[in-house]
This record gives structure tokens, C-alpha cells and sequence, in this order.
């Protein structure tokens, strides 16, 4: 693993300024509500243009030679990453039928092996109800021990790979994963025997998501359509042609999309389509799999929805009693599964999208409250096993996890309403001894297990995962993540509160500083943020934050509107026609750490990425005095003009999130007046700037970081020798930019020493 220091290739000479596009009026003009607009730098978009290509590839050159200086900074800190990490390591194995899967990396391999350990070498049998995870050594095979897929071997020869989802089917004998050669998150399915042999790979362009049939002969997967969007839910059977695929379920509704997750219920697997403000559900039987899915509620505008399969009955989270969420129990009809047996037996109609159960199953007319949000609390999800289940949610800007008890286990009949009544306890919850952490449930398991993992973690504090036994609540270290020369206890973490300029709130902020640090004005500092969707930017170990944290650096993390951080109300009060509390906030936290000492007036960095990106936009307009450095990863910084055009992906659902500026002249002047393409003012002194994207995001395309690098260079009153305004485009990667970890470690490099040299933080 090298860094290239090269800047240019050897037939061409160093740059002496900066590329410029050519401006092309006519390209994308706008007219609407009174407004005229003709975007000189929309020609970019055109992605097969070679005009195009070359511009990205000149403004890399620029990029490598305006960063050649920090290279001896970029190589310190690819070697500090290095130093940092456990590369030889093991992941904490789950149970999956009779297996225990798992992860193994090595020393010098980029990508992650998979595995699969039978329990009979463990010392318990697949049905003694022992349930004791193997004692795995990091690079050491334990003896039975399964390779199943060597991510290195697909990597080799591509310029981005990324697998997801690995799945076994129930009875162990095919292992199904999704593959990305591109980063346009448009999967493929391979499905394989636990030897490696592929049997299947014929279904192509997928979303996320595959469950397996009870039989192992068959699985559901989404199609998208050309926005992007998870829109429809087939059943294919392996090794058949994907011509022949049933449609189960459509989603016509543009603002909508068709997701699910395998519940740990055998029987059931609840499929969803969600807006960000109304969802609806379905099951879909795993024994009867041609079978169109049930719906369980309908749809209901302004009210949130999952299911969650519990064996005799379902779980449901809704916002119908309290926007924070809830969770209700409901009868499952106990003439569904015979309904659902006749249907699998070829007694019923199994039509392809007309439900054998037209009317939904589980209406709120028969819900059962389990749990309503206490003060502050913001219900997320639930889990459920056959004699407990969990609920994340999130309380005082910090995630928690409640375990309810049941009062018998799950049967094998449907349970009658009367009997949900009292069913569940009234939880415990599952303590963590920090001001600041993290706090997950580990995932996988079995329906009948009587014990979960969970995983804890902060900025400073490596995850550690635990086994929690349900009766006693006794805890059991699984792993602790190993860190080399890391020491939690050199670094104070906090959380801080900061008023917000209107008065209305305290934003939540996590400061963390070495122990040595003194709020005496002198300190370089980053402060990252996000601020939307409702995704909380929870505090989090990233071994790529370390080496900024040991050179002194004071760490911000700014909890602010929009997010999810403080509950749904945070979030709406950071949407729509108030978004620009977002940016407002942001800029009271960086404006707080001078103010309050930590930070240098002159050595602030900002960061963020995607809608972050946008934020990133928005505060250097808004306010760019306040920061010496910028990074922005894959920025959503020409909001108007892709929200304007429902054609890209995401546009329509994101008129949710963003309001609609096609029929809101109200909607299309406040973007008007953030959103940070069109906003860049002329002579204003801005920060240095790294814009980051990838030719292959289908998220943000690379065309807005493009044309916003272009108006900054034309406007900017800096002088580009001190403050250069750079854009990096990864020519083969998607939204989450090169894959493989000794590519992340370089691109990371390169973005922080580009910042930590503006700031005057060295080797």
C-alpha cells in the first residue's frame, strides 16, 4: 500500500491555474414563479460527454498538485491508520441455523473474508439449546472452519467492488450476496453453495434487500426503476430465468419506496413502503412464496408505520398516538395460515399482485398498546424474539435499548386480542456507564433465543460487544475492538449544550479534546455535522478521527436540527420551511467553540457529507469568516435545481424533506435563498474548500460539487495560492467514494492533511 506522489503524468507539465469550464447558457434554463435562471455550467451533467471527462480529470491534476506539498502529511497519517488498526482481526460470529457466520481481514488484504463455523464445533449441538458462540482466533482457522466468499478475489482486477447483504437460506445449503462493481448501488444477486460454486446470478439491478423462502428454493428481492426507486417486489426461483419472476407487490406512488428486512420469525417477513411521513405494511409468508403479501394496515396519511413479526402475534412502531413513535401488539387472524397453506399448496389464487387477503389483517381497531414514549423519548424500532423483544429509541440525544419480557413465549397459534392484554412487561433498560456512547443492538440471532448482543461505543472508547442473558440481565464481553497504542483515558468526552440564536433550544454537542487541552484560544478544531432526514449523527469510533484527535485537535460533533437526534420534533423543526435553522445552528455550535475558548478563530475546519455537503454550502455563505477549511464529501449543494426536476432520482420523495418548489412559490424561495450553488457571493473571502464525489453516485450526482467549485473559483475574493478551492472526483466509486479499506485510508488522508495544513496542524 503506496501513495502515488505523482501530480501529473509525464507528458504533461504541472498546471498553472486552476481548470475552467467553459460557460454554455441554454443548457438548463428556469423559469418559474417570476424567476429566470440559465445555468452556464449544467452542460457538466452530460456524463459521456469527453469534454466532460476531461474537465474531472484536469481538475484531479489540480487537486494532486495543489496537495503534492502535504504528501509527507498524507503518508504520516496512512501510516498512523495503519499503526491504529488490528489488520488481522475476527468479527463477533451470529448464529444462523445450525451455523455461526463471521468475518475475518488480514495483514495486506484490502477487502474481508466470510465464514461459516457448524455448531457442532463448537461443543453444542445444533439442537442441544446451547447456544455459546466459538472462541475465534484473528488468523488463525478454527478446525471445521468454512470459507464462503473472498471478497479479495472479486476486488482483483476492479476498480471498486462493494458486497452487501450475505445471506444463508434456511437450510444452510445456499449462501446469497449482492455485488457492486460500479458504486451505483444497482445490485446483482449471486447466489452460491457454501463451497463457492455459483448457481445463480441472473438477477440483476436490484435495491437492497433478499429473503429466502421457508424452502430455500426460492427469494424476494426489489426492482428499481429509473429514479432509483425501490418500486416493486419479486419472487425468483434460483436458477430459474428472471423472465419468468412473479410480481408480488407494486409501489405506483413516486413518494414511496418498497423495503423489508427478514424478521428472526420464520414464518413472516413484513414488507414496508414508507414517505419520510406515512407507511404502510404487508407480510409475505415464507411457506407460500407466489404468494402475493397481506397487507396488515393500510395507509393512513401522516402516520408512520413497521411491522415486526413475533410469532402468535405482531409488533407494530406507528406515530398514530405520538409523533416520538409508539408500539402496539395486533392479532395475527388465525385463519391466515391456513389460508396461507392452501395458497403454497396450490389451493388458493396466487395471482401475482392480488392478495388471497384483500382487507388489512390488522387494523388499529385491534392494537394492543405496549409501549408510548416516556418524556423525551423517540421510539425507533423493535426486535422480536420469541420471549422478549427490543425497542431502540432514543432519549436525551443518547440511543438506548429497552428489553419487555413476555408472560409465556410465542406458540404456534395465533393469539386472540383478549390475550395480548398484559402479554408484555413494562422493559428494562440495558445501562451503559458514559455521558456520550453509542448503544446498538448486534443483530442476528435466532427466534428462540433467550439472549442478545449489543455494542457500545464513542468517539474516543473502541465498540465493545456484549451478550446480555435475558432473565438475569448477566452481561458477557464478546470482543472488545483492539486499538494499538490507543489510550481512551488522554481524551476527555463530553456533551455541552449551546443556545441557539432564536432562543427556542439548546443544540446537543459532543466535545472531545486531550486531557491537556485549555479553553485558551489557541487550539485547532473540526466541527462535523449532518442535520437531516432525521439521521442522528450519534458519536462513534472511527480510528480515521485519531490521529487528528492526537495532534491536539479539539472534536465537535454539532447534534442539529433536522436530525434525529433529540426526536421527531427536532427533526420537523429542521425540514421544510424552517431548514434554515439547520445551517443557523451549525454556525452557533462553530461560533460557541471560539467564543468559548477552544478553538482559534483562525483554525476552525468544517465537515460534511451528502446533505451534510449541502450544510457545508449553506454555512460558507452564510457565514464565512467563521471557518478556515472546508470539507465537503459528495455535496448536495445544487438542492433547488434537483428538487426542481422530478426526473432524477429521489426527487419526489425528497419533496417531503424539502417541500415542493414546482407548486410552492414559497418552498422555491427559501431554497432560493440556501441553496448554495446559486448563493455564492462575488468577493467574499471563503474558506479553503475540498469538494469530494464520485462519477457513480446515484445519490448526489458529481455534476453539483462541479458547477459549485466552478462559481466559487469565478466569485471568490481569496487568494487561491493560500485558500485553494479543490474538487477531487473519484472516476469509479459511488456515494460512499472508493471502496476497500487501504483506498479509504488514502482518500482520508488526502482530505485531512489538504485541512490540517490550513490550519497549521502538521507531522
Amino acid at each position: 500500500m503506496t501513495i502515488d506522489p505523482t501530480v501529473s503524468s509525464p507528458d504533461s507539465a504541472p498546471l498553472s491555474n486552476p481548470p475552467i469550464a467553459e460557460r454554455r447558457l441554454g443548457t438548463r434554463v428556469r423559469d418559474i414563479h417570476g424567476e429566470h435562471f440559465d445555468d452556464p455550467w449544467d452542460w457538466l451533467r452530460e456524463k459521456d460527454n469527453p469534454e466532460v471527462i476531461a474537465h474531472l480529470e484536469a481538475e484531479n491534476a489540480w487537486t494532486d498538485q495543489v496537495c503534492a506539498p502535504t504528501m509527507n502529511l498524507q503518508r504520516s497519517l496512512v501510516s498512523e491508520f495503519k499503526a491504529y488498526t488490528t489488520e488481522t482481526d475476527v468479527s463477533v460470529p451470529l448464529r444462523e441455523g445450525d451455523y455461526w457466520y463471521y468475518r475475518r481481514t488480514q495483514e495486506g488484504k484490502s477487502y474481508a473474508t466470510h465464514h461459516r463455523l457448524h455448531v457442532s464445533h463448537c461443543g453444542a449441538g445444533a439442537d442441544s439449546g446451547v447456544d455459546l458462540p466459538p472462541s475465534l482466533a484473528p488468523g488463525t482457522p478454527h478446525p471445521g472452519e468454512e470459507l464462503l466468499v473472498d471478497e479479495n478475489a472479486y476486488a482483483e482486477g476492479q476498480e471498486f467492488f462493494r458486497l452487501a447483504t450475505l445471506t444463508p437460506s434456511p437450510d444452510g445449503e445456499l449462501i446469497a450476496w449482492a455485488r457492486d462493481f460500479s458504486g451505483d448501488e444497482r445490485w446483482t444477486w449471486v447466489i452460491q453453495t457454501p463451497d463457492g460454486k455459483i448457481v445463480d446470478e441472473a438477477v440483476t439491478n436490484t435495491g437492497y434487500g433478499l429473503a429466502w423462502s421457508a424452502d430455500s428454493s426460492a427469494f424476494i428481492y426489489t426492482r428499481l426503476d429509473d429514479a432509483w426507486r425501490q418500486c416493486e417486489l419479486w419472487v425468483h426461483r434460483v436458477g430459474s430465468d428472471p423472465g419468468e419472476d412473479r410480481l408480488l407487490l407494486s409501489e405506483p406512488d413516486e413518494a414511496f419506496d418498497l423495503w423489508f428486512a427478514p424478521s428472526r420469525d420464520p414464518q413472516w417477513v413484513a414488507i414496508h413502503s414508507t414517505s419520510p411521513t406515512t407507511g404502510e405494511a404487508w407480510l409475505w409468508s415464507t411457506h407460500a412464496p407466489l404468494t402475493a403479501p397481506v397487507p396488515v394496515t393500510g395507509r393512513e396519511q401522516g402516520v408512520l408505520l413497521s411491522c415486526e413479526p413475533a410469532g402468535d402475534h405482531l409488533l407494530i412502531v406507528h406515530s398514530r398516538s405520538s409523533r416520538e413513535g409508539a408500539v402496539a401488539a395486533a392479532p395475527i387472524p388465525a385463519s391466515l395460515a391456513t389460508s396461507m397453506t392452501l395458497a403454497s399448496e396450490g389451493g388458493a389464487p396466487s395471482s401475482s399482485t392480488t392478495s388471497i387477503v384483500p382487507t388489512p389483517i390488522a387494523p388499529p381497531s385491534t392494537w394492543v398498546s405496549v409501549r408510548e414514549p416516556r418524556e423525551g423519548e423517540r421510539i425507533a424500532e423493535v426486535e422480536a424474539f420469541a420471549s422478549f423483544m427490543l425497542v431502540t429509541m432514543r432519549s436525551g440525544s443518547l440511543t438506548q435499548v429497552a428489553c419487555h419480557q413476555r408472560a409465556t413465549s410465542a406458540s404456534s397459534e395465533a393469539l386472540p386480542a383478549a390475550a395480548l392484554e398484559g402479554l408484555w412487561d413494562e422493559g428494562r433498560f440495558v445501562e451503559v456507564e458514559s455521558p456520550v456512547r453509542t448503544l446498538i443492538t448486534g443483530g442476528g440471532g435466532r427466534f428462540e433465543d433467550t439472549s442478545f448482543t449489543i455494542e457500545h461505543q464513542s468517539v474516543t472508547v473502541p465498540p465493545t460487544a456484549e451478550r446480555v442473558e435475558v432473565g438475569s440481565f448477566e452481561r458477557t464481553v464478546l470482543k472488545r475492538l483492539e486499538v494499538p497504542g490507543w489510550e481512551s483515558s488522554e481524551f476527555i468526552e463530553e456533551r455541552v449544550w449551546v443556545p441557539s440564536r432564536d432562543g427556542q433550544v439548546q443544540i446537543p454537542v459532543t466535545l472531545v479534546r486531550h486531557r491537556d487541552c485549555r479553553p485558551d484560544g489557541t487550539h485547532a478544531g473540526w466541527i462535523h455535522g449532518y442535520g437531516s432526514y432525521e439521521i442522528s449523527f450519534d458519536a462513534e469510533f472511527d480510528i480515521l478521527r485519531l490521529p487528528a484527535l492526537r495532534r491536539g485537535m479539539i472534536h465537535a460533533i454539532a447534534h442539529i436540527r433536522g436530525g434525529g437526534e433529540m426526536g421527531r420534533a427536532w427533526y420537523e423543526d429542521g425540514k421544510e420551511l424552517v431548514k434554515v435553522n439547520t445551517f443557523t445552528d451549525f454556525i452557533d455550535v462553530a461560533q460557541w467553540l471560539h467564543s468559548s475558548g477552544w478553538v482559534a478563530t483562525d483554525r476552525l475546519i468544517a465537515e460534511g457529507r451528502s446533505a451534510g455537503g449541502l450544510l457545508m454550502g449553506a454555512v460558507t455563505n452564510m457565514a464565512p469568516h467563521v471557518f478556515r477549511a472546508v470539507l465537503a464529501g459528495v455535496p448536495f449543494v445544487d438542492a433547488l435545481t434537483t428538487i426542481l426536476d422530478a426526473s432524477l432520482p429521489l426527487t419526489v420523495g425528497e419533496w417531503e424533506e424539502w417541500g415542493n418548489p414546482i407548486e410552492s412559490a414559497q418552498v422555491y424561495a427559501l431554497m432560493r435563498s440556501y441553496t448554495p450553488y446559486e448563493n455564492v457571493e462575488q468577493g467574499v473571502v471563503h474558506p479553503a474548500i475540498m469538494a469530494t464525489t464520485s462519477l457513480n453516485d446515484t445519490r448526489v450526482y458529481y455534476v453539483e460539487p462541479a458547477k459549485w467549485v466552478q462559481r466559487l473559483r469565478e466569485v471568490t475574493g481569496s487568494d487561491q495560492s493560500e485558500r485553494p478551492i479543490v474538487l477531487r472526483t473519484e472516476m469509479v466509486a459511488g456515494h460512499g467514494g472508493r471502496s476497500g479499506r487501504y483506498g479509504r485510508w488514502e482518500t482520508r488522508a488526502e482530505e485531512f492533511a489538504f485541512v490540517m495544513s490550513q490550519v497549521g496542524v502538521s507531522e
